[in-house]
């Protein structure tokens, strides 16, 4: 039943309700290079904070800017949330990012490569180097780098090269010496992805480094021999990103999604261009024109170009630079030695809190001993980002090598991991896994494994529900939570879902799990307008949600007239929030938290206090339109008491946490939460990963040794 509210609030505030999504990302990536700052990052972590910046800048051009550029040029006259055009959007995009880029420049060259020097990690400039230096350097370009070169001219006969997608490029101006009038030539080099970005020096102390472009430069005579090298300067080219498939026309999605991918690396239109600072103008404006780009589109750079690249030297043995290793937890349900996971999981439900919580011994034990059981009958999975070298792939190959019925469903367009996914789904093609490619118009987000036990000649179902990938990469870094359950009622509709996947299904009797696109939105509304309905002074409403992002317009606006109501509604929201707190009498009565740290919080929780009996789901969807509209995801209920008031002990670690947590103010900008009165501070990623530590001191070690050795 809808609240009863003021709906002409609402409507009278317009676009006033709406953060623009663009403008929140940018927030986002302002709070990752805050991070870069903080002195309580060891100063390789700073370093990554800075290469994550410009990795999600990248994205942010791929993706989103190169949209907003579509609209533009297709004439698209529709208002975001926030009452802007495509063109006005991108005006304030690059007002924005301007004074970003000039914070990452000075962070980098002033803070921290200074401070690398001072622990022995030096870049040096080639005109600094010694003449026996040089000479070792003109050997190893001889013979290492210019094999692998390949000048390209720009002339008449030869068109402006088609340069792939984020590579590292350098372009020389020429003179022709040899015609009676000079005449100036332009050149261009694509510098290879597998030439060593850093060639280190051999000098006593430390770690010492010269950029391969540099090196590329000095040596251009070698390139051009006979000609007057005038300037060479480096550039880095955007495009377009956002692969486009007609999967009705589509005979083979394999193939298509293949053709795609190679297409986007060179084939699509440019968005940005990046220059180095000191290029001419002639140059700047030839790259442009031949670009086909804008003035804005030109962000000029007085920095290394290419910045991912300096993520490389986080492979170094210099561990006081670098984050503190930890060992994760195994679960106490999990410890004991002759104890199958299966036991584990019908005694009771089993929540694991990645990175905290050992993703080897929790889920790929459960995948390892679902290949291995002889009793396992079947297993069927969904995977969306899996990474190279999977063991969970290597254990369904295994299943199926052993005669069990193995199913997989490959989302294909996991952005920027198509290439992977496509590797790893022909090869289990290859052993008997039937693998499933997606479901029409829609792609698969949510996280599902589903074992099938032959128990006392009946089929047992044991169920693994999670909000982050079965990628045994990302659960070291991302803060993930995932259930094991058997329960039958949800078993059963886990059944309904893969067979909505993988054939003809209209399933409609969902009592447990919150389906996308078919009732997770509808729910979630619900969910929230009910916790409205049962607000009373005495017995007050509260929703208590953490999620990636925010941006769906019907569900902001749930829970601004839940807000009205008097619901007290506490958001963890790490990236993207469209939603604007602190307007009065709308939204008074929310409050939008981020945390940014060590690791990347990824988990997602709702909580609706339901008059007093706490309801919870975890879930694979954030509140966009992506993922309650355009995707198949799910939100699976926790019933188990004891697993109840972990989560909601969880939120209010998090809700605690005063050094790395930011609070969105009114004007969409982020305040930094810091420690007030006296209190002292409080990490929340630091305090579990002390829990943990003080949780593995009391394992016997028999059984550390044991685990340690599967």
């Amino acid at each position: 039943m809808e609240p009863v509210v003021q709906e002409d609030i609402l409507l009278k505030s317009g676009d006033k309700l709406f953060f623009n999504r663009e403008l929140s990302l940018i927030e986002f990536n302002k709070r990752v290079l805050a991070e870069s700052e903080s002195p309580e990052h060891p100063l390789l972590e700073r370093l990554k904070f800075i290469t994550i910046f410009s990795s999600n800048q990248d994205e942010f051009f791929m993706i989103r800017v190169a949209g907003l550029k579509n609209q533009k040029q297709a004439g698209v006259v529709e208002l975001s949330a926030d009452g802007m055009t495509p063109q006005e959007q991108l005006k304030e995009i690059r007002k924005r990012l301007i004074p970003l880029y000039e914070k990452q420049t000075k962070i980098l060259l002033e803070d921290i490569i200074p401070a690398l020097e001072k622990e022995g990690i030096f870049f040096h400039n080639y005109k600094d180097l010694t003449d026996n230096e040089k000479d070792e350097l003109n050997t190893f370009f001889c013979e290492s780098v210019l094999p692998l070169l390949t000048p390209l001219s720009l002339d008449p006969a030869h068109p402006f090269p088609r340069l792939i997608n984020r590579s590292l490029n350098i372009v020389f101006a020429i003179n022709d010496t040899q015609k009676k009038y000079e005449e100036r030539k332009i050149a261009f080099i694509q510098l290879p992805p597998f030439l060593p970005r850093f060639v280190r020096i051999n000098r006593p102390y430390g770690y010492h480094f010269v950029l391969i472009e540099q090196i590329i430069k000095a040596k251009a005579q070698v390139l051009f021999p006979g000609l007057e090298i005038i300037t060479a300067h480096t550039f880095r080219v955007t495009r377009d990103a956002d692969v486009e498939i007609a999967e009705d026309e589509a005979e083979d999605l394999l193939d298509e999604v293949a053709e795609q991918i190679k297409h986007r690396k060179w084939g699509t239109a440019a968005v940005r261009l990046e220059v180095s600072g000191r290029m001419p103008s002639y140059l700047v404006e030839l790259l442009k024109q031949s670009l086909e780009l804008e003035d804005d589109d030109v962000y000029v750079l007085n920095r290394p170009l290419n910045l991912p690249d300096f993520l490389q030297l986080l492979k170094f043995d210099v561990r006081n630079l670098k984050d503190t290793p930890f060992q994760t937890r195994i679960l106490p349900e999990l410890q004991g030695i002759n104890k199958n996971i299966f036991t584990a999981i019908t005694e009771k439900d089993l929540l694991v809190h990645h990175p905290f919580d050992s993703f080897t011994n929790s889920v790929l034990r459960f995948v390892n001993e679902s290949a291995d059981d002889p009793d396992v009958l079947a297993i069927k999975i969904t995977l969306y980002r899996t990474g190279t070298n999977s063991p969970v792939v290597e254990a369904l190959k295994r299943a199926a090598e052993k005669g069990k019925d193995v199913t997989a469903f490959v989302e294909l367009k996991a952005r920027f991991d198509e290439e992977s996914n496509i590797h790893w789904a022909r090869e289990l093609e290859q052993v008997g896994v039937h693998v499933i490619y997606g479901i029409l118009g829609l792609k698969t987000h949510c996280k599902v494994l589903l074992v099938v036990r032959k128990e006392s000649n009946m089929l047992k179902t044991y169920v693994h529900m999670a909000t982050g990938n079965y990628n045994q990469t990302t659960a070291r870094l991302y803060t993930d939570l995932g259930l094991f359950t058997a329960n039958k009622e949800i078993a059963s509709e886990v059944i309904h879902l893969f067979n909505y996947l993988t054939g003809y299904s209209y399933y409609k009797e969902w009592k447990h799990l919150l389906v996308a696109p078919i009732n997770l939105r509808q729910s979630l509304i619900k969910l929230i307008n009910r916790e409205a309905e049962l607000h009373t002074p005495e017995n007050p409403g509260f929703i208590f949600a953490k999620m990636n992002s925010i941006a769906h317009e019907e569900v902001t606006k749930a829970l601004y007239r839940a807000s009205t109501k008097g619901v007290k509604i506490n958001l963890i929201v790490r990236g993207v929030c469209c939603l604007r707190p602190g307007i009065d009498g709308i939204s008074e009565n929310i409050e939008v938290r981020s945390i940014l740290g060590r690791f990347l919080e990824h988990s997602r929780i709702f909580m609706f206090k339901n008059a007093g009996s706490n309801e919870f789901y975890l879930s694979s969807a954030d509140w966009m339109t992506r993922n309650l509209d355009r995707r198949v995801e799910i939100a699976f209920p926790v019933y188990n008491k004891n697993i109840k008031k972990e989560l909601y002990d969880l939120l209010n670690i998090y809700w605690k946490d005063n050094t790395k947590s930011w609070r969105l103010l009114p004007d969409g900008s982020y305040e930094k939460i810091t420690p007030q009165n006296g209190t002292p501070p409080f990490s929340a990623q630091d305090y579990l990963l002390k829990r943990i530590e003080k949780t593995r001191k009391k394992i016997p070690q028999k059984i550390l040794h044991f685990f340690k050795t599967q």
